[in-house]
């Protein structure tokens, strides 16, 4: 559940027919986005598939069973750490091999984590937040609102008496203790959100896990200026409809600058590590096979 910004998409078209240019290469899927290289996947690729070392299922780059890496190790691919936990909760029939939420376990594994439904863990729902798109969903900016709002309303710590003094004594004549112009926009704001749900199931799938009385309560967000270039993008959908990796990805940069007041620096861009390459490799493949 993600895409792209209108003006800025995730990916760009193919370059036309013209004879004059057939022989330029290809321009990059997901361009502008700070991915570590893709070499050590080129490279396992090459080796084909192998079995998992847990299950000894045959398998390319990861185990989408085993939720482990096959024929690349943990340190030659990037480790993330997002600012909230996410969880996944997996319809029981969606296909594994064909969901991209195994992407965000493997790349951020110490932040996120995947149920079967009907497992769902017990959320406090006034720190938790539910992406999905349609009715009772608010954009990003008024989520942003009623975070802040939450916060606001928690009434401060209350410090001993001499302790403010002393401090709005320092404050007043050390013009050392002062903040550097600029020193506010560059510190992460305060914000209560600690957990973020993800649905991973088909679309049509989707009305039994929502609906589910221990996620009715959650607030939800929708990404709605986000278009999905996912591969396998069901039909009939509209383009604000996202994968599941392309949903956690763009709830994270909109969190980073809108919620936390940060610049976007491609702090969460190798979320898409895998997907950007695999994305590569069905429009190669596609354009070999003559349906650009």
């Amino acid at each position: 559940m993600s895409c792209l910004d209108q003006d800025k998409p995730l990916y760009l078209k193919q370059p036309s027919s013209d004879s004059s240019i057939t022989h330029k290469p290809a321009v990059q899927p997901l361009h502008g986005l700070k991915l570590a290289s893709h070499a050590v996947l080129e490279k396992a690729q090459q080796c084909g598939r192998l079995k998992c070392a847990k299950c000894g299922r045959s398998r390319m780059f990861f185990c989408y069973t085993c939720y482990s890496l096959v024929g690349v190790s943990q340190q030659e691919i990037p480790s993330i750490k997002l600012p909230v936990k996410i969880d996944i909760i997996k319809h029981p029939n969606e296909t594994d091999g064909k969901s991209t939420a195994i992407h965000a376990k493997i790349l951020a594994p110490d932040d996120v984590n995947i149920y079967t439904y009907p497992c769902i863990p017990d959320f406090e729902t006034d720190q938790v937040v539910l992406v999905f798109p349609g009715p009772g969903s608010v954009p990003m900016q008024d989520l942003v609102q009623h975070l802040r709002d939450s916060l606001d309303c928690e009434p401060s710590p209350k410090r001993p008496k001499t302790e403010e003094t002393q401090g709005a004594t320092h404050d007043a004549h050390d013009p050392g203790s002062a903040a550097p112009d600029g020193a506010t926009a560059s510190k992460p704001r305060a914000c209560p959100l600690k957990r973020v749900v993800v649905i991973d199931s088909t679309w049509n799938q989707t009305n039994k896990i929502v609906t589910d009385e221990r996620l009715r309560g959650l607030p939800r967000v929708e990404l709605k200026t986000r278009k999905t270039c996912f591969w396998r993008h069901q039909k009939g959908k509209p383009e604000s409809y996202l994968a599941t990796i392309e949903a956690i990805y763009f709830f994270l940069k909109d969190y980073h600058e809108q919620c936390l007041a940060q610049e976007y620096s491609g702090e969460y861009d190798n979320l898409l590590f895998f997907y950007a390459y695999l994305h590569t490799l069905v429009n190669s493949a596609k354009t070999a096979a003559g349906r650009d």
